[in-house]
């Protein structure tokens, strides 16, 4: 059977059984079982299983389920809610400040973890239902949680940006330096996004109230910065011990879920009845969203295996265009391929294909594989098939797919804008990488 029929078929019946309702990790399931029977008859479903074992017992996505834990702890002892009104005051008389807690949050939980879907889960879980509950808008609300967190594999520490720079041979320094401006930058398109959205349409945010219309004086501003000081006991418990060399990013997950207990005792509601509800609701959602990542990991070794990934880029590299179209062909492709299949998998399959022709092509490997970074990372949030939608709604209550693909859509379009000006100005990538 040609590559593209086994493509076509498996994302068509895939994409069915979503619009049916069935939980995501189900329909992953079905098709997986589906597949494997095909492939290797009765013999290969110790394949899957070992698959899936072998997944959900990854190290690094142990970060999934302690961030989850680490937002329940943030969100039962009010600590977020200390931090938004911090927010509140410091910023002023800005209508829709949560937008821009929410992007600077995501942003800043991203750079800690390095996990896109494991911020975004625990966003979904304590942020988001904090920001209806105030009368945000859902869609914009959920949009700029998901892009938010997608800059986590962007702004160092990144694991992914490891990843390329072994496979690549490309100073992984480098790399890790050369995603801190592109990340501000995508930082900066969000919140210029949302508040240029609540400007033209006020309704998306709910109206200032009247003490936020006052201005607010120095001892209001000395007052919030110290209700919010407690917060900097969790960012040192898990940027510090990473960048003092002290522990790697799953390690440092850890200690911000220590980081996030003592901020509860600081607060005084540190008590057993809140560690014992916030590990039992981050184990539930962390199975969820770690079923999902297992099942779907086996649908993304089915296409490798059949020869469906590797035949499509193949197909594509070897078109006869010219260097500046093979860029955006090459950019293309990660964008694409990374709404259905994992970007461990994908990156595996591809950089090896990608090396030599970057060599030819004569671009810079630093600049293109950054670029790369960030088309396989908003390939997680793009419908129909992006993991860190999965995630996001796999810990959020009342969210539809829906509200998600519709939310994610305007931020997609900012990462393509935000990737065109990094084409255009390669330095905003270089500059800091060249300093080394």
């Amino acid at each position: 059977m040609e590559w593209w029929v086994i493509l076509s078929v498996g994302l068509t019946l895939l994409l069915g059984m979503f619009l049916t309702g069935l939980p995501i990790f189900i329909s992953f399931l079905i098709i997986n079982i589906i597949g494997v029977f095909i492939l290797f008859g009765q013999s290969g479903f110790p394949i899957l299983t070992n698959s899936m074992f072998d997944t959900a017992n990854t190290a690094s996505l142990a970060t999934i389920p302690l961030f989850i834990l680490l937002g329940e702890l943030l969100f039962r002892s009010g600590t977020i809610d200390a931090l938004l009104n911090t927010v509140d005051v410091l910023v002023g008389r800005i209508r829709g400040r949560q937008y821009f807690v929410s992007i600077a949050l995501s942003t800043l939980f991203g750079a800690l973890s390095g996990a896109a879907m494991g911020v975004a889960a625990m966003l979904g879980r304590s942020l988001f239902p904090s920001m209806i509950k105030r009368g945000y808008d859902v869609k914009l609300s959920i949009g700029t949680m998901l892009a938010g967190a997608s800059l986590a594999p962007i702004i160092p520490p990144s694991i992914l940006a490891i990843i390329i720079g072994t496979l690549a041979d490309v100073s992984i320094a480098k790399l890790l330096m050369a995603g801190i401006l592109p990340g501000l930058l995508l930082s900066g398109l969000f919140i210029i996004y949302a508040l240029l959205r609540i400007h033209f349409n006020p309704s998306l945010a709910p109206p200032l109230d009247d003490e936020s219309k006052t201005k607010p004086n120095w001892n209001d501003k000395i007052r919030a910065i110290a209700q919010s000081l407690p917060f900097v006991v969790i960012i040192f418990s898990i940027m510090g011990v990473i960048f003092l060399g002290i522990a790697t990013p799953s390690e440092a997950a850890a200690t911000g879920v220590l980081g996030a207990l003592l901020t509860a005792a600081i607060y005084k509601k540190l008590s057993w009845k809140l560690t014992w509800e916030a590990t039992g609701s981050a184990a539930a959602v962390g199975a969820m969203v770690l079923a999902i990542m297992a099942s779907s990991k086996m649908f993304s070794q089915i296409l490798a295996f059949t020869g469906a990934t590797k035949s499509l880029t193949v197909a594509i590299t070897s078109l006869p265009v010219s260097d500046t179209s093979m860029l955006l062909v090459m950019l293309l492709l990660p964008f694409i391929l990374c709404m259905f299949i994992d970007q461990i998998a994908l990156m595996l399959v591809i950089i090896p294909i990608y090396e030599p022709v970057i060599a030819s092509l004569g671009f810079d490997p630093v600049w293109f594989w950054t670029l790369f970074l960030i088309n396989i990372t908003v390939g997680g949030i793009t419908p129909p098939f992006g993991y860190t939608m999965f995630a996001f709604i796999g810990a959020a209550e009342g969210v539809t797919i829906k509200d998600v693909f519709a939310a994610s859509w305007p931020f997609v379009g900012l990462f393509v804008l935000g990737t065109a000006i990094l084409i255009i100005y390669p330095g905003i990538i270089t500059y800091l990488s060249s300093l080394l």
